[in-house]
């Protein structure tokens, strides 16, 4: 959900400005990756490599200046959900 916000509202502003605020849509990308590798950590049990991995993921696909194709990865999530280990 923090993933598609933040490409919503940094995407707005990067279209807005015909790409001059570029710089804003990598700061946003470096602490939502963290965010992400903290949570899978705690809340998923991930452990540091895998958690690692889906944060850096999360920040490079945040600071990609475009928007992210939502008819792609919202799909692949609800499957990953239902298909998850169960603890």
């Amino acid at each position: 959900m923090a993933v598609v916000g933040t490409d919503l509202m940094v995407n707005a502003v990067e279209t807005l400005t015909l790409g001059l605020l570029i710089v804003l849509s990598l700061l946003a990308a470096i602490p939502l990756g963290i965010i992400t590798y903290k949570g899978q950590r705690k809340f998923a049990g991930d452990d540091h490599e895998t958690a690692l991995i889906k944060g850096l993921i999360v920040g490079l696909l945040s600071g990609i200046p475009g928007p992210l194709p939502y008819l792609l990865f919202v799909p692949a999530g609800i499957v990953g959900f239902f298909r998850r280990k169960s603890s």
